[in-house]
């Protein structure tokens, strides 16, 4: 989700409405249609029409308040003792305001009353195309494990890898963490160091709660490809979308900046040892790695 200019009347419901839609689509708030006085902006056919030239939907979600989707939906929120709703845009499972137009979310009291996800007419059409594999190699820049959900993010040099199960005396293989353990994708999460640095100060390990810290090579292309982190074959499940438990563990606002820039989630398919300084490589037959700056 790209920032947009909001320039917008902040106690309107069609304006965050359309600012919140503008933002999901990554357009010019301009483009989403005038709803005109008296409608409502997620139910009008002016949005419905225009929506559909995209091949888009708006799908009522049937328990807002406690619906998680690791992606943005648009939730209409009431603020305390306001006499029109806003909107804003949630994201991640469980799911938190990544991004507030009219700023009611930092109030208390404010609650959800309806929510609507953009989907596609045709899910098939809409999946994306599946990105090319990193020509680099990255490396191991720091390993983190912690022994349950909550507990501080403990540092190592080398760590026994379990395959199917994660990294040894972590929380995924205790089935300790805030999410269940053994299922794909649950073994093993990456994030970039490049990532980290962009925050000021830079993202720590209590705050991005990942195992493997990388440098040097993009996570997000590994997504259904095999690599090797040192002598250890992984497999990329999904990416390590933030959500509100991540949000709530750094105390400050990170999940609208680490929105597809959270990492990566994997499998680990056979033991080994992971130490720091290791080599991360694609794994494909005719790999060529560039070395990375």
């Amino acid at each position: 989700m790209k920032e947009i200019v909001f320039d917008g009347d902040k106690g309107s419901q069609a304006a965050t409405f359309a600012a919140c839609v503008a933002t999901i689509l990554e357009l010019p708030v301009s483009e989403v249609p005038d709803t005109g006085p008296g409608q409502d902006p997620a139910t009008s056919w002016p949005v419905s029409r225009w929506l559909g030239g995209m091949g888009l939907g708006l799908a009522a979600v049937a328990d807002p308040a406690s619906f998680s989707w690791a992606g943005p939906w648009l939730a209409r929120v009431r603020p305390p003792g306001a006499q029109e709703p806003r909107f804003v845009v949630m994201y991640g499972v469980p799911s938190g305001v990544a991004w507030d137009p009219s700023g009611v979310s930092g109030a208390e009291g404010w609650t959800i009353t309806d929510g609507y996800l953009l989907a596609p007419g045709d899910v098939a059409l809409a999946r994306p195309a599946r990105p090319p594999l990193p020509t680099t190699v990255g490396v191991v820049e720091g390993i983190w494990i912690a022994p349950a959900a909550g507990r501080p993010a403990q540092s190592l040099a080398r760590v026994a890898a379990l395959a199917g199960r994660g990294l040894e005396g972590d929380r995924h293989v205790e089935g300790t963490g805030t999410f269940p353990s053994g299922l794909p994708g649950s073994a093993l999460t990456l994030i970039e160091a490049e990532v980290c640095d962009s925050f000021a100060p830079p993202l720590a390990a209590d705050e991005h709660r990942r195992n493997i810290v990388t440098r040097g090579i993009q996570l997000n292309a590994l997504v259904g490809s095999e690599f090797m982190i040192g002598p250890v074959r992984c497999r990329g499940a999904r990416l390590c979308e933030p959500c509100r438990v991540i949000a709530r563990y750094a105390g400050r606002s990170i999940l609208r900046p680490l929105v597809h820039r959270g990492g990566l989630r994997a499998d680990i398919l056979d033991d080994g040892i992971i130490s720091v300084g290791d080599r991360v490589t694609p794994v494909t037959p005719s790999f060529k790695p560039v070395a990375s700056a």
